[in-house]
């Protein structure tokens, strides 16, 4: 069984969307709560964070440089000091009712982001594209919490999933990468916790952080769990691939929520852990504008 570590010393709030850099050998995540960007060297320890106004949902890394990144309000491009330069778009949600939360980009590059539908009265968030000339297309509703983004090697697949509900979809893409009828993948029961944050390896297996499971679990293309991961912590919030041979995963935890005798108890909860692992994950394109 594969050693799990700890990244550093560092427990955040809630950490999400961890997103490596091959160019720059260095993970970078985003603590939802705290409205920050954080950037972790590894061979060096060097820990940099960069503050926003709001909660940043998610973001991507920019081909042209900087960031693009989803905040509550609006999804914006900035700077690599984090600076904003140019709004893309409002949240087409309520923002008082729906902040950004999961994305990142497919295989050409474009930039997805899903919205949380706080009250929790019906499935009222979405899933919103930008494409490469930043005009914005929402692609699909009828979610509570839109999580789980990853794309298939074969570049057939968008996955996503709903953590709220439960529920892991698959969609299919054609050859422009559009969407057509979104299925369902996998669903869970009370006690298996619940799909929240997701990467890809390069054998089209989809790894699943689930969250308030104790656990990362690995499925199979036809949804078919392979192997599991336990955790110290109860609940993982996404993984990510990385390393100079992207076989790490990068597993992000939080500790939202929880109260103090829980944090007590579980001291690591808001952690980021480190797993070695047997496959290469898919790496993450920079998003690319015109």
């Amino acid at each position: 069984m594969a050693e799990l570590h700890t990244l550093f010393d560092y427990t955040g709030h809630l950490p999400e969307c961890p997103t490596w850099s091959d160019a720059e050998q260095a993970l970078y995540w985003a603590d939802i709560i705290e409205g920050e960007i954080h950037r972790y060297h590894l061979s060096s320890g060097e820990h940099t964070v960069l503050s926003f106004a709001e909660e940043v949902g998610c973001f991507a890394l920019r081909e042209k440089g900087g960031f693009i990144v989803a905040m509550r309000n609006g999804i914006w491009l900035t700077d690599a000091r984090g600076l904003l330069r140019q709004k893309v778009c409002d949240n087409p949600s309520n923002p008082q009712l729906a902040r950004f939360n999961d994305g990142g980009t497919d295989h050409l590059g474009r930039f997805y982001a899903g919205t949380f539908w706080g009250p929790g009265d019906y499935n009222g968030a979405l899933l919103l594209r930008i494409n490469h000339d930043l005009t914005p297309k929402v692609l699909q509703c009828d979610i509570h919490g839109a999580n789980g983004l990853a794309f298939s090697h074969d570049k057939q697949w968008m996955f996503t999933s709903d953590t709220p509900n439960a529920v892991i979809y698959r969609t299919p893409l054609d050859e422009q990468g559009e969407p057509g009828k979104r299925e369902v993948f996998r669903r869970f029961n009370s006690g298996e916790g619940i799909p929240d944050g997701a990467a890809m390896d390069v054998e089209g297996c989809y790894w699943s952080a689930m969250f308030d499971g104790w656990r990362i679990a690995r499925f199979s293309p036809q949804g078919e769990q392979l192997a599991e991961y336990r955790l110290p912590v109860r609940c993982p919030t996404m993984v990510c691939f990385g390393g100079p041979d992207m076989k790490t995963l990068f597993i992000t935890t939080t500790r939202e929520n929880m109260t103090a005798d829980e944090v007590a108890q579980y001291p690591l909860s808001g952690a980021i852990f480190t797993l070695p692992v047997a496959v290469a994950g898919m790496k993450k394109p920079l998003f690319k504008e015109v």
